[in-house]
């Protein structure tokens, strides 16, 4: 089992930066894959940046790749969020892996998932 708690959105305007924080709990937690999804209304998740039990594998979305960086810090996973744009609004959900097989970008890998935060970039 993994509990996982989002925190860190917001309401900024394009250029600014938000950093997203992912709480991490339950016995499978520290080996586990976590990734950040975005989702906008009418829309299904779609993979934004991972990062695997180690923190040493990280993937991103050619959407936020060089503009986001993901890490990940004992129990909590981060996801700093710079240059932000209008495309980037979305409610962001994070969601943990249990297996060990790299950093999936379906959402069908993820097994546990938060209740997500809502990230609004006005132009």
């Amino acid at each position: 089992q993994v509990q996982l708690v989002e925190s860190g959105g917001g309401l900024v305007q394009t250029g600014d930066s938000l950093r997203l924080s992912c709480a991490s709990s339950g016995r499978s937690s520290s080996s586990a894959t976590i990734a950040w999804f975005r989702q906008t209304p009418g829309k299904e998740r779609d993979f934004v940046a991972g990062i695997s039990w180690s923190g040493y594998n990280v993937h991103y979305s050619d959407s936020v790749k060089g503009r986001f960086t993901i890490s990940r810090d004992n129990a909590k996973v981060y996801l700093q969020m710079n240059s932000l744009k209008p495309e980037d609004s979305g409610v962001y959900y994070c969601a943990a892996d249990p297996v060990v097989r790299g950093i999936p970008v379906l959402t069908d890998y993820y097994e546990y998932w938060g209740q997500g935060t809502q990230v609004t970039v006005s132009s």
